[in-house]
């Protein structure tokens, strides 16, 4: 006899797979399933996940239901402006049409692989990053996601030098899975988990000369380091850019030191800030790059680490040790990425992203003066820009007050002082208007509160 609940399961899935399959949901439909979509959120994923998710919103859930270009819409057909891009998701867009035309096309081929066949769209795709990616970074592991690839990294770094330190970063986000998160370097997201990983140790962040102090450091005592792990730009930390000198030091230090530098590119590669990768900038070449966010295009998750070929050696002998992962390098992502690289490289994403950037960042600017105050800072890099508030209470009304106007940014109640504007590369001159005007709106506000 089949169990109540599984009969329940049955309708449900007929129901939602009902509401995927139409062009348009009715107005009923776009209500009750707002209302049973946040009732199920908070019963089976969090309820405090579900304040943060509505927390942005005035006086009722709004749920995401389709996108495109730079926009989306909730199941009410309500239209926001997408000035967040899912934290460096949506570089090129949402749904861009050629990257969704080469993932139709392979869905209709083959989906996954067997495992035991060559899979010529991981080979092109690992060819063409070597291409693209600085220096004489050749081999490549493909992942699903960003925190994946930084855990591959870890322990390449770890394999290919015998050595255990790693050194990262006060400010530094790497992920939450238990080796990025040990090199991750704020206690918010560390401490619940401590004891982690053994053999990291943090420095701040852009002081050479504290990084220089505790390299030699360990290995005075007899503990080299096998690698430094930073992020070219901080993203989660606050948009924090370094001066221009840094990387270049950073990676003369690990020369001095025989240690390996890894530059975690997941937000900041592909083109987000003015160069397909923020190292290019400064001519720095890493020994090796983590990849993910946009490299799936905006439409499938996947991410890569690209490494210089003498840290290869340990995997000839075993090309299993590394890691193993089921889904990684799957076509349907595989094809996304590809496609992802062919708009970067023939659109040029990273000079759309420079000259964009530099017009939102004149709009702050302009508002700086006009609103004195409401602001601590502003700074960014192409389109991975920060506006510092005195306290992360004003950063929130200032969300909150974009999102009432139809424009979404990153800031939430945990930690709004520094809100982050990251949208698609294909925002246009008006969009960017639009913004401008609507924080002017919102900062008069500010500057009008008691």
């Amino acid at each position: 006899m089949v169990s109540a609940d599984r009969v329940q399961a049955l309708q449900t899935a007929h129901r939602v797979l009902g509401y995927i399959q139409q062009d348009r949901l009715s107005p009923a439909d776009a209500e009750a399933m707002t209302a049973e979509a946040a009732e199920l959120y908070a019963r089976h994923v969090s309820r405090a996940m579900l304040a943060h998710r509505k927390s942005a919103s005035t006086d009722e859930t709004a749920a995401e239901w389709s996108d495109e270009g730079a926009y989306f819409w909730d199941t009410r057909g309500r239209k926001y402006l997408d000035c967040l891009g899912g934290y460096g998701i949506y570089l090129l867009g949402h749904r861009h049409p050629r990257v969704v035309v080469a993932v139709e096309a392979e869905l209709h081929r083959y989906a996954l692989h067997s495992q035991e066949l060559v899979d010529p769209l991981r080979a092109y795709l690992s060819h063409l990053l070597s291409l693209v990616t600085p220096g004489d970074l050749q081999y490549v592991y493909l992942t699903n996601s960003g925190a994946e690839t930084v855990e591959m990294a870890l322990k390449l770094a770890r394999l290919a030098t015998g050595r255990v330190p790693i050194v990262a970063t006060v400010g530094g986000f790497h992920g939450k899975t238990m080796g990025a998160l040990s090199a991750t370097g704020r206690g918010v997201f560390r401490s619940p988990y401590l004891p982690l990983v053994p053999g990291f140790s943090h420095v701040p962040f852009g002081d050479l000369d504290a990084l220089a102090t505790h390299l030699r450091g360990l290995a005075a005592v007899g503990e080299p380091p096998a690698a430094v792990i930073l992020e070219p730009i901080q993203g989660e930390g606050g948009i924090n850019i370094p001066a221009d000198d840094y990387l270049p030091g950073v990676r003369a230090l690990c020369d001095e030191m025989d240690a390996l530098l890894i530059c975690d590119e997941i937000q900041t590669g592909m083109g987000r800030t003015g160069t397909l990768f923020a190292v290019d900038r400064v001519g720095v070449i890493p020994d090796i790059l983590c990849l993910a966010k946009a490299l799936g295009g905006g439409v499938m998750p996947i991410g890569a680490l690209v490494a210089r070929p003498h840290l290869w050696t340990r995997l000839e002998e075993n090309p299993f040790i590394l890691g193993s992962s089921t889904f990684g390098g799957n076509p349907l992502a595989c094809s996304a990425a590809i496609a992802a690289l062919e708009v970067t490289l023939a659109d040029d994403i990273p000079g759309q992203a420079a000259q964009k950037g530099a017009l939102i960042l004149d709009g702050l600017s302009t508002l700086d003066l006009k609103h004195p105050g409401v602001m601590t800072a502003y700074r960014g890099r192409g389109l991975l820009i920060g506006m510092e508030f005195p306290d992360s209470a004003t950063g929130y009304r200032v969300a909150k007050g974009l999102f009432t106007r139809g424009i979404l940014v990153g800031g939430t109640l945990n930690n709004a002082r520094v809100i982050r504007i990251e949208p698609p590369a294909v925002i246009n001159n008006d969009d960017i208007s639009t913004l401008v005007v609507a924080l002017d709106e919102v900062f008069a506000d500010e500057e009008g509160r008691p």
